[in-house]
């Protein structure tokens, strides 16, 4: 043991010198830290936005031991040191910094996600996960390629195997990875939520769960319907929970023999009917057109409101009315009807099981006046 370094009484002077510094600097960084702290919770209580609580938060959760890190390096500044401690130090302070910011900017992510669960609205859990996951992903590599840089690495080769690799990997499942884009573009531009009733090509159902591949439907029917993420975006949806008004057309037919006159009151009682209901707005009824054994109407309503079973409803307390109304107006609905006209000839003699119907009377007489010969 060098007994004269032990004994060198400029050591201990410069041990006690840091030792100080650290303790002080770290009690200060604490109470500043603190007192920023308070001041932006307090502003978050009354500011709209989140990102105050989110800042607030990040740095509640500052690591100390970086604190305690930070500030021997601050202590280390005042003594003096050899040109290689100084080197060291240089890159010490690099590396805290970029660790506390790593995980500062981490904190921020993971509270971000959990805002976006607790806001009350309906988002697709997967695809909240992927981005957290994405994002963290993110920040540690550029942390970690970042540090290595500082310390004189060179990434460049690191960086090229990485993103030959990720390319391997992405045409080694590029059908998993395609679901799992869908899956996050689903999230994102949000054509459906979970609840929403779809209808696409011949499936109709509620959205049940969005999934990191596979998207699955409740069928009215009962089963459940598991659709890819990528083929789902291929096809033209139609979203009916989003539908606000619904726009019904419907057609019914009257008898030929019909009165004009009373073929124009047809249509001022479907006005009258379908004012006379709630949540429905009249918008036209015509006479369209002169069809097979019918005179055709057309009629168009606006429903106020998007329920299917509402829509139900109001139709069937249309077609009640309409039926009451026709039959006190002395008018009849068409039916299918076809004319048969036989024109010359005779008609061919008809047998029933063989045997001749007898014959019409006035053929009969025809016959017995005609003189024998």
């Amino acid at each position: 043991m060098n007994w004269d370094v032990m004994l060198n009484e400029q050591l201990w002077i410069n041990i006690a010198i840091v030792a100080g510094v650290t303790i002080v600097s770290y009690l200060v960084l604490q109470a500043i830290l603190r007192i920023i702290t308070n001041r932006l919770r307090k502003m978050a209580k009354g500011a709209r936005s989140g990102f105050v609580a989110i800042a607030a938060e990040m740095l509640s959760r500052t690591s100390h031991l970086l604190l305690i890190a930070l500030s021997l390096l601050l202590a280390l500044k005042v003594v003096e040191l050899p040109d290689r401690w100084e080197s060291a130090m240089s890159h010490g302070w690099f590396i805290a910094l970029a660790f506390q910011i790593a995980l500062w900017m981490d904190t921020a992510a993971r509270l971000w996600m959990e805002s976006l669960t607790r806001d009350g609205k309906a988002r697709n859990p997967v695809t909240t996960t992927i981005i957290g996951i994405m994002i963290r992903i993110v920040i540690w590599t550029m942390m970690l390629l970042s540090i290595l840089a500082n310390l004189g690495v060179d990434i460049t080769a690191m960086v090229a195997s990485l993103g030959v690799g990720g390319i391997a990997i992405a045409l080694a499942v590029q059908t998993l990875l395609s679901d799992v884009f869908a899956s996050l573009s689903i999230g994102v531009d949000k054509p459906f939520e979970i609840g929403d009733f779809v209808v696409f090509d011949d499936v109709a159902g509620n959205i049940e769960h969005i999934g990191l591949k596979t998207t699955r439907i409740r069928a009215l029917s009962g089963e459940q319907i598991v659709c890819a993420n990528a083929e789902l975006l291929k096809r033209t949806l139609h979203n009916y929970k989003r539908m606000n008004t619904r726009r019904i057309v419907f057609k019914f037919g009257i008898t030929y023999n019909t009165p004009s006159d009373k073929v124009r009151e047809v249509s001022a009682l479907l006005k009258r009917i379908i004012d006379g209901i709630d949540n429905a707005n009249f918008d036209r009824a015509h006479f369209l057109a002169f069809d097979d054994s019918q005179l055709t109407f057309e009629v168009v309503y606006i429903m106020q409101v998007s329920d299917y079973n509402a829509y139900m409803d109001t139709q069937q307390e249309i077609n009640l009315q309409l039926l009451d109304g026709i039959r006190e107006m002395d008018v009849q609905f068409a039916f299918p009807t076809r004319r048969v006209e036989f024109i010359g000839g005779s008609f061919p003699e008809l047998t029933v099981a063989g045997v001749p119907n007898e014959k019409p009377a006035a053929t009969q007489q025809a016959r017995s006046a005609q003189p024998n010969g």
